[in-house]
């Protein structure tokens, strides 16, 4: 019986089974089936181009792909350096650092404001008149930590976040 119904698989089969593998990927298996699902798209392609292909040839050729690029990506994931990076998402306060502001309001006694974007955030450090070109070199909370800069260096710089922003 099963012999039988392999016979007569054309290659909307395969093209279904390969659909199928590729929709059981979206809920995250790591590859494997993506490659699985190629696999029988590639079998699926060549029973089209080749309607009398042999059933034992189909599965021949189905499990050669699929074992071979499942196993290369399996060497490929073992290889890739799996290093998660420190990612500034979500922070916007670390995406600030190493930029630079003009004072929007004083730093008096150490504290004070700078504008950016559209939104004003509180500062710490030495203190400067409004006006002044400011960087932004550490984060504490929800307050950055400022020094001065010379303004020579610093207008490119402030034309940028400008325009970045």
């Amino acid at each position: 019986m099963l012999v039988e119904w392999l016979s007569h698989i054309s290659f909307w089969m395969w093209f279904g089974i390969g659909l199928f593998c590729l929709i059981i990927e979206v809920f995250g298996t790591g590859g494997y089936f993506l490659w699985i699902g190629i696999s029988a798209g590639t079998v699926g392609l060549l029973k089209w181009i080749f309607p009398n292909l042999s059933w034992e040839f189909q599965l021949i050729i189905f499990s050669l792909i699929a074992l071979i690029s499942a196993y290369s990506w399996w060497l490929y994931l073992k290889h890739k350096p799996s290093t998660p990076r420190q990612s500034s998402l979500n922070q916007r306060s670390q995406q600030l650092l190493g930029r630079c502001y003009i004072v929007s309001e004083a730093i008096v006694g150490g504290r004070g404001k700078i504008k950016v974007g559209d939104s004003f955030w509180m500062v710490t450090g030495p203190d400067l008149p409004e006006g002044a070109q400011v960087k932004v070199v550490a984060v504490n909370g929800m307050q950055l930590q400022v020094e001065a800069v010379e303004n020579q260096s610093v207008q490119a710089a402030t034309l940028e976040n400008k325009v970045s922003e």
